[in-house]
């Protein structure tokens, strides 16, 4: 049961203020933090892990101390995400950078008016990536071939092109490579690299500004628009609505669009059901992740740009520990190159093993309810923080029943370290939730559910075997090994929440 203080929360920051200074509170506290008291425990409400992890790392001792004196004993601290600060951060963020993307535009309106020369709309800019420095292996050979007929046949073929698959496997790569390709071989095609991110910041602007024929002019008359993570629009009613339409602007123009995105567009399901379609129409391309031969070929390329002389044997074990991404192979050949260039020492697998031996020790992890919350919440247009409240809507309450009955299945961990990661709940819950699935599961039942498409349906062993591929994908099934849920952020205290989980099935 919650204990409500007059003005409790006011005085723990007025003290907590005198105690860390008033710059450190106002960085880490003022707009960070939430206070509650609950059974015995303070708890801290914190936006998200980074905060959280140096309040506590940081200011524990100055909480316990402000805590003794208020309440006249010692007092036990906890930490968790807070929903709602972590969407007042969200809302911040983005304000922030529609703010950043206006005062660009008008310094462009001002550089017009004293007669500097602007980049035209279609004015190709240098992007990192290379079609040339691409690495082919077996588990990119198709998505080449696909972006060099892309750059070979801009237009004149209006099938949409869909690069999917986990972070850092060359999406990006592919697609600031087929821009610079059609730059160069092409340029009197009118060609468009933009993230998602970038899209849904113009068009805020061009709906703020009453600017949107020149937005809708900008991209609907381009011969190739590639857009990147496209999953940052799936769950954004308006911008998807405005996409759609780009998309059939450019479409019907027997124009190209091309797209990456970190999952299957039947793996989003936010998606409109008219532009989930429409995806699925055109060429999808799932890139996998590389097996050790394209490893090491990506390694002796990187080598090679960095002029260092690095032994075969040495790349080789470097392509047999890291297999997750090929940002995590880059970064530990960097690693390597730049600790032998410090010892003065020459790179040998002994100073391999040396200068990897951390890194390779924290990257061996395997799967974590982390990894759960977040693909589940992902497919149901949701946030992880989500699946932490005591909301019951059909949605929230399917994707974490779905969520508990993953992470009882593929990881270690009990009923009650599961209750206590996903929001505190009580074991029963994550029983119950586990049992309701098993049993809808056997009787091969349909569930339904709400997403900003409308309403969704399905059965709910398909939900569960998308979840599976999109986890597994490219590793073995391996549980996690065991870990007490003793850390303060990731097990916040007991509460007096108790509330099994809201029936979902139709």
């Amino acid at each position: 049961m919650q204990i409500q203080f007059e003005g409790l929360e006011e005085r723990i920051r007025i003290r907590l203020a005198e105690i860390v200074g008033p710059q450190k509170y106002k960085i880490w506290f003022k707009n960070s933090t939430q206070f509650t008291y609950s059974e015995g425990y303070l708890k801290v409400g914190v936006p998200n892990l980074f905060i959280g992890s140096f309040i506590e790392d940081h200011f524990t001792d100055a909480i316990h101390t402000v805590a003794e004196e208020i309440f006249g004993r010692p007092v036990q601290i906890s930490y968790a995400i807070d929903p709602v600060l972590f969407r007042k951060l969200r809302k911040s963020q983005l304000n922030s950078q529609a703010a950043f993307i206006e005062q660009s535009a008008d310094r462009a309106t001002r550089e017009l008016r004293e007669g500097i020369a602007p980049r035209t709309d279609f004015a190709p800019r240098k992007l990192k990536g290379r079609l040339d420095d691409f690495v082919i292996g077996p588990n990119n050979r198709l998505a080449h071939s696909v972006a060099m007929d892309v750059v070979e046949r801009p237009t004149g073929d209006s099938t949409p092109v869909i690069f999917h698959s986990g972070c850092g496997l060359g999406k990006t790569h592919l697609l600031s490579g087929i821009a610079n390709a059609i730059a160069e071989k092409k340029p009197g095609v009118r060609c468009l690299y933009v993230s998602g991110e970038e899209f849904t910041n113009q068009f805020i602007l061009a709906l703020r500004e009453r600017k949107l024929d020149a937005f809708r002019h900008r991209f609907r008359e381009l011969d190739v628009l590639l857009l990147d993570d496209m999953q940052f629009i799936a769950n954004k009613k308006a911008t998807q609505e405005e996409f759609l339409h780009t998309f059939n602007a450019i479409n019907g123009n027997a124009k190209r669009v091309v797209l990456a995105c970190d999952a299957h567009p039947k793996m989003m399901s936010d998606l409109s059901e008219s532009l989930s379609s429409r995806l699925v129409a055109g060429m999808v391309v799932r890139i996998d992740r590389p097996d050790k031969a394209t490893r090491c070929e990506i390694l002796r390329r990187r080598a090679a740009l960095s002029n260092h002389s690095v032994p075969e044997q040495v790349l080789e074990y470097i392509a047999e520990k890291i297999h997750a991404n090929v940002r995590e192979l880059e970064g530990c050949l960097i690693k390597l190159l730049a600790f032998a260039t410090l010892s003065r020492s020459p790179i040998t697998l002994d100073l391999a093993r040396q200068a990897l031996e951390d890194h390779l020790t924290q990257t061996g992890k395997l799967l974590t309810i982390s990894d759960i919350e977040q693909s589940v919440a992902t497919y149901f247009g949701l946030l992880p923080a989500d699946l932490h409240t005591s909301r019951k809507s059909r949605t929230i309450a399917l994707a974490r029943n779905i969520a508990m009955h993953l992470a009882r299945k593929h990881t270690d961990y009990s009923f009650p370290e599961i209750a206590r990661y996903m929001g505190n709940k009580n074991h029963t819950t994550v029983l119950l939730a586990c049992r309701r699935i098993k049993n809808s599961l056997e009787v091969d039942a349909e569930v339904t559910w709400q997403s900003a498409a409308g309403p969704q349906k399905r059965k709910l062993r398909e939900l569960v075997e998308i979840q599976e591929e999109h986890l597994f994908h490219g590793r073995p099934v391996q549980t996690m090994p065991h870990v007490p849920a003793s850390s303060a952020l990731a097990a916040p205290a007991k509460t007096s929440h108790q509330s099994a989980p809201a029936a979902f099935l139709t």
